[in-house]
C-alpha cells in the first residue's frame, strides 16, 4: 500500500508531501523534501516501534542543521577544504563545515523538493537534477533513489548519471533508535561493523588517507558490543569526534551487496541488519545532536539519541587517489543499493 499526503509548504513555496508505504511487515513513511525517511516502524517484542527519528512541520526540517533522514550528496561526507582536483581541473566547493564541504554544501539534495513518481505496490521513485556549478560541482546530474518494501526490509537503490566528468557519493542520513525515536539515550544498543579496519581523522574529521586496523582499539566492532562501552575512552581518534564519527572499511567487495553493519535493541528485540554495495560504512553516534528541533509528537532529541550508519565511499575520496573511486563520467550509471532488514530477537 502507497499513501500520498500533503505534509506542507517549502520556503521556495513548492509543496511537500509525506508518502507512507506499508506492507503489513514495516511501515515506512518518507517525504519529497530531501527524500527524507521520516518514520520507520518495526515489530518488536511488545508491538510495534517507530524507530526513525523525524519532525512534524517543513519549518524545523528547513532550519535543522542534522540532515534528519535526508538523502545527502552530491557528495555525502566531507571534503577537505571544499577543493579537489580531477583531470586537471581544480574545483572549489561551497564551504559548510568549517573549512570543509560537508554533504553537498548548504544548497545540497537534502535541501530540494524531490518528484516522486511511485514504484510497484510498496516502492516509491524520488527524483531530482543539480544543475551544472551547483555548489562548485561540475556536470548537470540527475539522482533518484527508489524505497521499496521487502518483507522485512527496506531497500534503497540510488542512481546518478552527469553530462560531464564528476565525483558522485549519496547516502541515507537516518537516524535510528531502535528502543523507539523518542526513546532516550542509544548508546545501550548493541552494534556489529563488519569491518577490518577504518580510515583514521585530523580535526575536522578529514581522513589522514590512512587505512589503519581496528584491531586493539575501541574502534574494534568485529563482535556485537554494546555502543557506549568504550566510547568514553581515552583514545585520540574518539576525542577529536567527541565519540565515535568515523569511516569503517566494509569487508568484501565494492559493487556486490554484503552485510555492513547490525544494530540491535535489548529493550525491544528489534535487530536491524545494514547490507550494502558501498566500500564503507559512516557510523555516527549522535555526538552533536543537542540543538534539535522537538520531534515526532513533542519528543525531545539530544546528545547520542539516535546513531546513522550511512553507506558511502570514503570521506575526501577525491583527494585520496588510493581510496576507492567514485568518478562519474558521461554514458555511466551511478548505481549502489542499500538495504536495511529488520527481525526481532525473542
Amino acid at each position: 500500500m502507497m499513501e500520498r499526503i500533503p505534509f506542507g509548504i517549502a520556503r521556495d513555496g513548492r509543496a511537500v508531501d509525506e508518502i507512507t508505504l506499508d506492507n503489513g511487515i514495516l511501515r515506512c513513511s518518507l517525504l519529497t523534501y530531501g527524500a527524507a525517511l521520516r518514520g520507520l516502524t518495526a515489530q518488536g517484542r511488545k508491538g510495534p516501534v517507530d524507530v526513525v527519528l523525524g519532525f512534524d512541520n517543513m519549518e524545523d526540517y528547513e532550519t535543522q542543521d542534522k540532515f534528519m533522514g535526508a538523502v545527502v550528496g552530491r557528495y555525502a561526507n566531507r571534503i577537505a577544504k571544499g577543493s579537489f582536483a580531477l583531470e586537471g581541473r581544480q574545483y572549489a566547493l561551497a564551504c559548510n563545515d568549517g573549512e570543509n564541504h560537508l554533504h553537498g554544501g548548504p544548497a545540497g539534495l537534502f535541501s530540494k523538493v524531490w518528484r516522486a513518481e511511485s514504484c510497484g505496490e510498496t516502492g516509491v521513485t524520488f527524483s531530482c537534477e543539480s544543475p551544472d556549478g551547483e555548489e562548485g560541482f561540475p556536470g548537470n546530474m540527475r539522482v533518484s533513489v527508489t524505497y521499496t518494501l521487502e518483507g522485512s526490509a527496506l531497500r534503497l537503490a540510488y542512481r546518478a548519471e552527469s553530462d560531464k566528468v564528476t565525483v558522485c557519493n549519496l547516502t541515507n542520513h537516518g537516524y535510528f533508535n531502535l528502543n523507539g525515536h523518542d526513546a532516550h539515550g542509544a548508546m545501550e544498543q548493541v552494534l556489529a561493523l563488519y569491518a577490518q579496519s577504518y580510515t583514521p581523522v585530523i580535526p575536522g574529521s578529514i581522513p589522514t588517507g590512512e587505512i589503519v586496523p581496528v584491531e586493539g582499539t575501541p574502534m574494534d566492532f568485529r563482535t556485537p558490543r554494546v555502543i557506549g562501552e568504550r566510547i568514553g575512552e581515552a583514545f585520540r581518534q574518539l576525542e577529536l569526534c567527541s565519540g565515535y564519527d568515523h569511516n569503517w572499511v566494509v569487508d568484501g567487495e565494492t559493487g556486490k551487496l554484503r552485510p555492513a553493519a547490525l544494530l540491535e535493541s535489548p529493550k525491544t528485540g528489534i535487530r536491524m541488519t545494514v547490507e550494502t554495495t558501498l566500500p564503507g560504512i559512516q557510523f555516527y553516534a549522535g555526538n552533536y545532536m543537542d540543538g534539535c528541533p522537538a520531534g515526532k509528537g513533542g519528543a525531545q532529541y539530544g546528545r547520542r539519541d539516535a546513531v546513522c550508519l550511512e553507506t558511502q565511499f570514503f570521506p575526501d575520496t577525491p583527494n585520496h587517489p588510493d581510496f576507492p573511486q567514485c568518478v562519474l563520467r558521461p554514458g555511466q550509471v551511478w548505481s549502489h543499493e542499500t538495504v536495511f532488514r529488520f527481525s526481532r530477537v525473542d
